[in-house]
């Protein structure tokens, strides 16, 4: 089974698009989302429009919980705009109904079967959704991979790639799709074949121009978003 897995697309809907480009030439049967659809940038719905015909198996992140509490509490909407931007706002005026339920009803993580073995997709990590798991990171918090149920661990937030064995199971981090960190710019995701129990690591090249000219426009005041997408 071939299966192509994203992460962290935060309505970079110009990004995305890259990435299914590939992913439809490579004839992937499934399309894996490990959280964060919104946030940062602008085109919630776009991003969702474009992956409605892909129907992906998907956890939420910790800007779409971000976004639930937002839609309720309009002190704390306000609030994480000013720390990273009106993408919360965008996406509460520009997704529709079903697009709004569809996001905000998505569990924290899920397990996924396949022929050759168990994949758990989640976001920060398997015990908490907002928790950084980086390829540096120590021991003590690896060691607890190995007493999971599952040959493969999907995960993301971080917005860098990782491909990590602990034991007998894989932890697969993709890489941002809309924000990497890791200083390659591009769109970043990965490609699992459970059979040969193979992944590769894609960056896709778009047009970063656009979405750095927005973001400076609407964002003069938070750099980060626009030179983000920039450093090498």
């Amino acid at each position: 089974m071939k299966i192509a897995i994203l992460s962290d697309i935060h309505s970079n809907v110009f990004a995305l698009q890259s990435v299914l480009r590939v992913v439809v030439e490579k004839e992937v049967e499934v399309l894996m989302i490990a959280g964060d659809f919104v946030g940062y940038y602008f085109w919630p719905a776009e991003v969702l429009d474009l992956l409605k015909n892909f129907n992906p198996i998907a956890i939420c992140g910790n800007h779409d919980q971000m976004l639930r509490k937002a839609k309720k509490d309009k002190n704390y909407l306000t609030e994480m705009c000013k720390k990273y931007g009106n993408g919360l706002r965008v996406a509460l005026d520009k997704l529709d109904k079903k697009q709004a339920e569809w996001l905000l009803n998505l569990p924290e993580s899920l397990e996924y079967e396949t022929p050759d073995g168990k994949i758990l997709i989640c976001h920060g990590s398997p015990w908490e959704n907002d928790e950084y798991i980086y390829p540096d990171s120590g021991d003590a918090l690896l060691d607890r991979y190995n007493s999971l149920d599952a040959k493969w661990i999907i995960q993301g937030h971080t917005h860098y790639s990782m491909h990590k064995k602990v034991g007998d199971v894989t932890i697969i981090n993709p890489g941002s799709v809309g924000q990497p960190r890791n200083k390659k710019p591009g769109a970043q995701w990965a490609l699992l074949d459970t059979s040969l129990n193979k992944v590769d690591f894609f960056c896709e090249q778009y047009d970063i121009k656009i979405v750095v000219e927005e973001s400076k426009k609407r964002h003069p005041e938070i750099p980060y978003l626009a030179n983000i997408l920039e450093k090498i």
